[in-house]
């Protein structure tokens, strides 16, 4: 899969290219004006909105390999063993280059050590750090790592610095034609009638695309449920969508709660700007 793939979500797509794809893609321009491979790019955002999912998609792009690392593939109850895990998922990258490493849920990997009380999850966080540094200045030329957290605030400093994850990616909730095809796909495979896609997704921005999961799914099982009770089925209509919406409401909003301090009183180096101009724009400041 691509970008080509990602429905909507042009703003994303279009920093994504801007700030990381482009340049990978010309080796040329690279050389001529000594830009290596190495860095990363740190995906961050309310949960449920696709940034495992665009790490697949730059994979595709790249036509590299693509590797997902999860907490639960590194940490490990003996000493030293979730550093080895970590030295062996990296050295596995490396043979595999090109290569996407994707790093999820980066803020229980790579959390602030200042506030770990456990000595071996501050090695593993040294470890870390190790690894995106490359035994030497070219270990990791050709293996892209890419982070996901939905609390960039809480990730260790030092794993932003340069050559590290050193470009931030603000992921946010599908916009209206993202929205729109994520219903779909979510009903396709379903019994339907005179359902008004272009209606729904008006009426459920800030939803994220588990949210319109659930709606999907919430409309379906009410199907059913009457299905069963009169002994006949039934095609899922608008009035099952519009009820199961009428139940709802957007999972993002505690996070864009959380945020928004960050935001507007810890934004040291303008890290949250493209944040903070999104908050403005939909009024949320």
């Amino acid at each position: 899969m691509t970008l080509a793939d990602v429905g909507g979500m042009h703003e994303v797509k279009d920093r994504l290219e801007a700030a990381f794809l482009a340049p990978m893609r010309n080796p040329e321009l690279r050389k001529l004006y000594g830009k290596s491979l190495r860095g990363g790019l740190l995906l961050y955002g309310p949960p449920g909105c696709g940034k495992t999912y665009i790490a697949r998609a730059v994979a595709g792009e790249l036509g590299a390999r693509f590797m997902s690392v999860s907490i639960s593939d590194v940490l490990d109850m003996w000493i030293g063993n979730s550093e080895r895990n970590l030295r062996q998922l990296f050295e596995t990258a490396r043979r595999n280059a090109p290569c996407v490493l994707f790093l999820d849920e980066l803020d229980a990997l790579g959390a602030k050590r200042s506030q770990i009380r456990n000595t071996g999850m501050r090695n593993t966080v040294n470890q870390l750090l190790t690894e995106l540094d490359g035994v030497d200045g070219s270990a990791n030329d050709g293996v892209f790592v890419l982070a996901a957290t939905n609390h960039p605030w809480d990730v260790d400093t030092a794993l932003r610095r340069p050559g590290r994850l050193d470009r931030m990616l603000l992921v946010l909730p599908p916009d209206r034609t993202a929205r729109e095809g994520i219903i779909h796909h979510h009903l396709k495979d379903r019994p339907v009638a005179g359902i008004d896609l272009a209606k729904l997704a008006k009426r459920t921005e800030g939803f994220s695309g588990a949210d319109l999961r659930h709606l999907c799914e919430s409309a379906a099982e009410r199907a059913l449920l009457d299905s069963v009770r009169t002994g006949r089925a039934r095609m899922i209509e608008m009035s099952d969508l519009l009820g199961a919406l009428d139940q709802l409401r957007p999972s993002t909003g505690p996070w864009f709660a959380s945020a928004r301090n960050v935001a507007q009183f810890a934004n040291d180096g303008g890290a949250y700007d493209e944040l903070l101009t999104y908050l403005k724009r939909k009024k949320m400041l």
